[in-house]
């Protein structure tokens, strides 16, 4: 059975729902940012709910083209359209009894909100060119990164089709409301792809969870995933290094952390002189021009500069 870290009060308030859900055949509605765990939490309340033993089929709604996505969700007849050689049930048939992810809901064509709306409503479905009502007994679980209720008022989304699959909402929280998660969830994806791949790396060093930990991750869980798994890779030690992770991580750590940081009068002239210099290409002429100073005075300001760096 799936086990979710969730250290975090956002976290906890979210599994908290999906366990009192789980219980029931409720339609359950998942939103939160892309890559945030909104089919971990989807898996979760199918694992602990009665229907754990039975199928839980997944469709992407973003990602087939209207006519395949029907024909996948409800299944097709021998010859419903051109290329149907044979008979093929649907997601929905698979989903008997078990449960039923219907991801990126919001990419649903007006066609096939109605018919999902009937099979919600009447819990029965024919296949594409076929005329056999099908019944189906299928739990179901829509998500999206999309806001439901304003694709509702834009007329983008059946209204009755969402109050249909909204009856219970569970927000799942993007990773920068869940900080406290960030260093078990780390941990934890490292001893996953270290035995996926076949690498001796135990655990991160302080210095690289420091910078995990300063890391905003717009990507949410699934990009820390996707960091964590390249570090393994690249690794060569028992510990991931800072070296290990992304340059373009480290970068945006340190802009962050300059943000963070008040600086001094002189660090503040140091970085208007950098900006100065980088507009004129490097002409200390022009800039000490610009800067309205001799150039001696600016070859002193740059050395004072270096000095600096060099104390640390």
């Amino acid at each position: 059975m799936i086990e979710i870290v969730a250290h975090s009060e956002a976290m906890r308030e979210a599994v908290r729902l999906a366990e009192r859900v789980a219980a029931t055949d409720a339609n359950v509605l998942i939103t939160g940012e892309s890559g945030a765990g909104k089919d971990a939490i989807a898996f979760y309340v199918h694992s602990k709910s009665n229907r754990a033993a039975q199928s839980f089929v997944k469709i992407d709604c973003a990602t087939l083209p209207s006519g395949l996505l029907e024909a996948e969700l409800f299944g097709f007849e021998r010859g419903a359209f051109t290329g149907a050689s044979e008979e093929k049930p649907g997601r929905l048939e698979a989903s008997h009894r078990g449960t039923l992810v219907l991801d990126e809901i919001a990419y649903l064509t007006n066609d096939s909100q109605a018919k999902l709306l009937r099979v919600i409503e009447t819990r029965e479905f024919e296949r594409l060119g076929g005329r056999r009502t099908i019944k189906v007994d299928a739990r179901l679980i829509a998500l999206t990164n999309v806001d439901l209720s304003d694709a509702v008022k834009r007329q983008h989304f059946r209204e009755d089709l969402y109050y249909r699959l909204n009856v219970v909402h569970i927000k799942v929280p993007s990773l920068r409301e869940r900080s406290e998660d960030l260093p078990e969830l780390a941990q934890t994806f490292v001893t996953s792809y270290a035995t996926k791949h076949g690498r001796e790396v135990r655990a991160l060093s302080p210095e690289a969870m420091s910078l995990i930990l300063g890391y905003e991750f717009p990507g949410n869980v699934r990009e820390l995933a996707n960091t964590i798994e390249r570090a393994v890779i690249v690794s060569a030690g028992h510990q991931l290094g800072v070296e290990d992770l992304p340059e373009s991580m480290r970068a945006a750590v340190a802009v962050q952390r300059r943000r963070e940081k008040p600086q001094s009068l002189a660090e503040v002239e140091a970085d208007y002189v950098d900006e100065v210099l980088a507009l004129t290409g490097g002409n200390k002429t022009e800039a000490a021009r610009i800067l309205g100073i001799s150039r001696k005075n600016l070859y002193e300001k740059l050395a004072r500069k270096a000095k600096r760096q060099a104390e640390g």
